[in-house]
């Protein structure tokens, strides 16, 4: 039996995220990535529909944007010797979406705003020198 790529409860805030009639800016609960070539997804929200997700996309062409993607587009994904699009169950979010599409615009990619976001949280930490 195939595991599925949301865990339900990851799916219950990306729900309640979609849901939400005011604006908010959330953090990604929600992180995909392509294992075996480029594409990294930090998500938000899932639509009514129970397909239609919104985040942070980057397909590794140096220009992270803020779009929607389809769920069962992702997981119809097919590559090389039997992978598959997978969620990162590492993935801490940290900080909103803004702050992420701001760090990956300027840094060109997920991967590098990844390590500022770190480097962010661990000076955090450990409060001021």
């Amino acid at each position: 039996m195939k595991t599925p790529l949301i865990p339900d409860a990851v799916m219950a805030q990306l729900i309640a995220n979609g849901a939400a009639e005011e604006e908010r800016d959330p953090v990604p609960p929600l992180k995909l990535f392509n294992p075996v070539g480029p594409g990294r997804w930090l998500i938000t929200e899932i639509m009514a529909d129970a397909d239609t997700l919104f985040g942070l996309c980057d397909l590794d062409q140096g220009f992270p944007e803020l779009g929607y993607v389809s769920l069962d587009e992702i997981e119809a994904v097919a590559l090389p010797h039997g992978f598959r699009i997978e969620r990162d169950r590492f993935f801490v979010g940290r900080v909103p979406l803004s702050m992420w599409a701001q760090l990956a615009r300027r840094l060109g990619s997920i991967f590098a705003a990844e390590g500022m976001v770190r480097l962010m949280s661990h000076h955090a930490k450990d409060g001021p020198s």
